[in-house]
């Protein structure tokens, strides 16, 4: 099938003027382990923003002769593309949101490279210094606001729900808009735009400008989950493990729509990270939340992390079903605690320094089949540490579903095998196994196929 496609050379919209010659040339270096096909392939998926396709493999095969280009110029950089999709574009120039996003493209994976990887005071062996290297590229794209009380939200969720479940993060972000709150979410689709359109409708009502929708995501899976047209602050964070800190970092609050394996996992690394005994009187409000339709989604989750987490993960969080103006209200009065913690410890309320994230939820995990078959899967460790490991195993599962090395991986060598105590891998099977049955695997296919085998 043959798609329109737009050759342009486009001008930055204020996020990046100038590129050194050096900044440059790793750019436009090819070879392996050059920057390049990071660069072209998060160019493409910006570009294919409201695509319904979440695949990242069949994305790049569809437009295999996309390229682009950093062309310097003496007063500045532009970007030459060839056989962009031709939906991002209107009478032959770019929109300019996703002008934005491209451009933020070309900001973050510059100084990733320069500034956390390249640079010999970078330390991404210690949790402080990823900690670090986390707030240093937040501040680089300038989402983070010093001087504003506590009232940024992150939403969680997965990018393809139903109909009814989009519609429903949509009225919570209306209320959550209504009370003068902000939105962060995975940048993407679904129960990611959602709460975004949501807030600009109740932000509109109570006259209030600048509002901030901030998308944070990263290469990996950017290209199942291109950045919405909403999304105003765009940040590629590097792995996903630095992603997940960031939002636990900026976060005033979190709430939960329904999803899949991704939102299960977003789940269990918040959850691991509050069990930790440093962060137990630190307020940090979690609310799980959907229409009637998401019911047995997030009971199956809770009856999930009571035979695995216990108790003590349960009382972390709270759930409300089809009660938008509930959440709202939940949410808002958290900030509120939030806020007088933080004044009271003078941490910043920009970014939730006092929180302990240890490197078990910092260092990248490679969904590899041995790293997959090898992970600590039983109930003989702390619970933040059981945690922490089953969020890897959803984590290799979401790349073998939706990620271009992942999917590539499967083909090649088959299903992950995920190992561990009869008892909790009888949970984790029931668990999977109802993502399927409630249609919570859907992909670009109409039928779901298993990227994994339990190993019992």
């Amino acid at each position: 099938m043959k798609h329109d496609v737009v050759d342009a050379r486009i001008t930055p919209e204020g996020r990046l003027d100038v590129l050194s010659h050096s900044e440059v040339k790793k750019l436009l270096n090819t070879s392996q382990g050059g920057l390049y096909n990071i660069f072209r392939n998060c160019s493409l998926a910006v570009l294919n923003c409201g695509s319904h396709m979440d695949n990242g493999k069949e994305l790049l095969e569809r437009y295999k002769s996309f390229d682009i280009r950093v062309i310097q110029q003496e007063r500045g950089v532009k970007l030459e593309v060839e056989s962009a999709p031709a939906s991002a574009f209107v009478d032959g120039k770019m929109i300019r949101g996703i002008n934005e996003h491209l451009f933020a493209v070309l900001r973050d994976i510059i100084y990733v490279s320069d500034e956390i990887y390249d640079n010999p005071k970078s330390d991404l062996e210690s949790s402080e210094g990823i900690t670090n290297a986390v707030f240093h590229i937040l501040r680089n794209a300038r989402v983070m606001r010093p001087r504003i009380d506590p009232n940024l939200v992150v939403c969680w969720g997965g990018h393809s729900i139903k109909r009814k479940e989009y519609e429903y993060t949509k009225e919570v972000g209306h209320e959550m808009g209504l009370r003068g709150l902000d939105i962060c979410t995975g940048c993407g689709p679904g129960a990611m735009k959602g709460p975004m359109k949501g807030a600009t409708i109740g932000h509109a009502k109570q006259r209030l400008s600048g509002g901030q929708y901030i998308g944070i995501t990263e290469p990996g899976i950017i290209a199942a989950e291109p950045p919405n047209p909403i999304v105003n602050d765009l940040v590629i964070l590097p792995d996903i493990e630095k992603r997940l800190e960031a939002f636990v970092r900026t976060a005033h609050g979190i709430v939960v729509f329904p999803g899949g394996v991704g939102t299960a996992e977003e789940i269990l690394y918040l959850l691991g990270i509050l069990l930790h005994p440093e962060n137990k009187d630190i307020p940090f409000p979690l609310i799980l939340t959907g229409p009637d339709s998401a019911g047995d989604y997030f009971r199956e989750i809770n009856e999930f992390i009571s035979r695995t987490l216990g108790a003590e993960a349960q009382q972390r969080y709270k759930i409300i079903i089809n009660d938008p103006p509930s959440v709202a209200r939940e949410i808002k009065a958290g900030i509120e605690e939030v806020h007088d913690f933080r004044r009271g410890t003078s941490d910043a309320f920009y970014y939730n320094w006092l929180l302990r994230v240890e490197e078990e939820f910092q260092k990248p995990f490679v969904p590899t089949h041995e790293n997959m078959a090898d992970l600590e899967l039983h109930k003989n460790q702390a619970s933040h540490l059981l945690a922490a490991n089953l969020r890897r195993a959803f984590s290799g599962i979401v790349a073998g579903n939706v990620k271009d090395e992942g999917i590539r991986a499967i083909e090649e060598f088959g299903h992950f095998e995920i190992r561990g105590d009869a008892s909790l891998m009888a949970s984790l099977d029931s668990l999977l196994s109802s993502f399927v049955t409630q249609h919570r695997m859907k992909l670009s296919t109409t039928k779901y196929a298993p990227c994994y085998r339990i190993v019992k």
